[in-house]
């Protein structure tokens, strides 16, 4: 690449969206060759192990090529997309080329006939060779100026212009001598243009990146295919056009639907016995932290039912409440709350132990995680100093918090730094579970269903609104004593929420 060229191209390498990441998925590009983009614009979403993550270019110009394509897994620090900062240096240096070129041609045309040709081959020598991307899969190519300088000769006839022009630079030259040109063979008939692509079925056909993988898709040989595209460019037409005169001669005979496509439930019912699902992205970050998680950490786990029924009556208050008005209620707010006010009482299970230092760090801060599942898998986003916010606060930072997972745009901040979680398995009808602990922290809390239950209240037996609480807890921080109690106070507070205020 020259040093114009190096300057003209900007590449964008794939960023290391998180703390530590090696690599990122390429979900989808919002952006092809051709396109227009400018700085801060989004041109693609990547999933890492943590999160889907939107790319912003940091380039104004056109896009010159996208190097992997939907669905590869890229190492951080690989380039993914090249921008043409300067799209019109091109267009200037060939119209003021242009004239320059004409003038040369009408020059050599007085020339010998053995001169024209050789001026006819220079335009193609000389022009600079531009950058030679990568393409994935396909090798180092020729760039598009000089394979579309090539292919021009066969579509229009530039060997019969060359023999036209010597012919008539003969035929002044005879008149200048003073005699009429000797007469000449008789013309040997000259073949029809063929198609460009005859011409170019040895070489690698011109196609974008998306073309190719279409093609690859559906078992297309570009070499097969016509372009109809400008500068006798593949399309994604071509392509499909090549596919249905095959569709239409041989029909394929009945078979069952391919099984990518049919229901879960269907599958069976096909003779399908097993299917295989790569683990990547979230899921296989969530698989390994919780393997590391579950034999690293000596996990305990305990658990009490309780009678909830006033506080599913104060969460019926709330929501007419004029303070609260907007804000989305629910028992998990109440539950939030009462974890913030048991740690305040037992501050030692807001802990994580330093494996190298054999140090246990007190944290004086809860970042509190909410875990939540999302298309994607299982994600464990924390709000950021929960323990100050206040109780709308906490209602605002809950509702954002699960919005946005269910978007898929949690970032990989907001799931780093997280000290003690919740995971509400209840809302799957789940009476409660024993929770693995989320890497780095010391305890997290399952909330089961809560359900109409006989129970036994003021002497009577009556139906209360009744849920179980599952605790698990690192024992190496939080010993059974730490652990009872601090489990017991969320139960306490849940049973009378009074205690927000007397405790809190």
């Amino acid at each position: 690449m020259t040093e114009n060229a190096s300057l003209r191209y900007r590449e964008f390498k794939m960023p290391d969206v998180g703390e530590g990441l090696t690599e990122a998925e390429i979900l989808k590009w919002y952006v092809q060759p051709g396109d227009r983009v400018t700085d801060g614009q989004v041109v693609c979403e990547v999933e890492t192990a943590k999160a889907a993550v939107e790319l912003p270019i940091p380039y104004d110009g056109v896009v010159h090529e996208l190097r992997y394509p939907e669905g590869t897994t890229v190492d951080v620090g690989q380039v993914i997309i090249a921008v043409d900062v300067a799209p019109g240096a091109a267009s200037e240096a060939a119209s003021a080329g242009a004239p320059a070129a004409s003038a040369s041609a009408s020059e050599e045309a007085a020339a010998a006939p053995a001169s024209e040709a050789a001026a006819s081959d220079e335009p193609a020598e000389d022009a600079p060779k531009g950058r030679q991307p990568v393409l994935v899969g396909y090798g180092v190519a020729e760039s598009s100026t000089k394979r579309r300088a090539r292919k021009a000769p066969a579509g229009s006839g530039a060997p019969v212009a060359a023999a036209t022009v010597a012919a008539a630079a003969a035929a002044v030259q005879g008149e200048l001598n003073g005699h009429a040109p000797a007469p000449s063979a008789p013309p040997v008939p000259v073949a029809p243009p063929v198609p460009a692509v005859s011409a170019v079925s040895a070489e690698r056909p011109l196609a974008k990146p998306p073309v190719r993988k279409l093609a690859k898709d559906l078992g297309v040989d570009l070499t097969q295919v016509v372009p109809t595209g400008p500068d006798g460019i593949i399309t994604r037409d071509d392509v499909h056009a090549a596919v249905a005169p095959a569709a239409t001669e041989a029909p394929a005979p009945a078979a069952p639907a391919p099984v990518p496509e049919a229901p879960q439930a269907q599958l069976a019912d096909l003779g399908v016995r097993e299917t295989r699902i790569p683990v990547k992205g979230v899921r296989k970050a969530t698989a390994a932290a919780m393997v590391n998680s579950a034999f690293t950490a000596p996990h305990v786990t305990e658990f009490i039912t309780v009678d909830i029924t006033r506080t599913m009556k104060l969460v019926e208050e709330l929501k007419s409440d004029r303070d609260m008005t907007g804000l989305r209620i629910n028992p998990l707010l109440i539950i939030a709350r009462a974890l913030l006010v048991a740690v305040k009482r037992n501050p030692g299970v807001n802990a994580s132990w330093d494996e190298a230092a054999q140090e246990i760090v007190q944290k004086h801060y809860v970042n509190l995680g909410i875990a939540a599942a999302t298309p994607r898998g299982l994600i464990v986003p924390n709000i950021k100093d929960a323990h100050a916010k206040t109780l709308p606060e906490l209602a605002g930072a809950l509702a954002e918090l699960v919005s946005v997972a269910r978007d898929g745009k949690t970032t990989p901040a907001a799931m780093q730094g997280g000290t003690i979680t919740i995971t509400n398995v209840g809302v799957f009808g789940v009476d409660t579970g024993t929770p693995i602990l989320n890497p780095g922290e010391s305890a997290i809390l399952a909330v089961g269903a809560i359900k109409l239950q006989p129970w036994v209240h003021k002497g009577k037996v009556k139906a209360r609104q009744v849920t179980t609480l599952g605790l698990s807890f690192d024992h190496r921080l939080v010993d059974g004593e730490l652990g009872s109690r601090f489990l017991a106070d969320i139960a306490a507070i849940l049973e009378n929420p009074k205690r927000l205020i007397t405790w809190g």
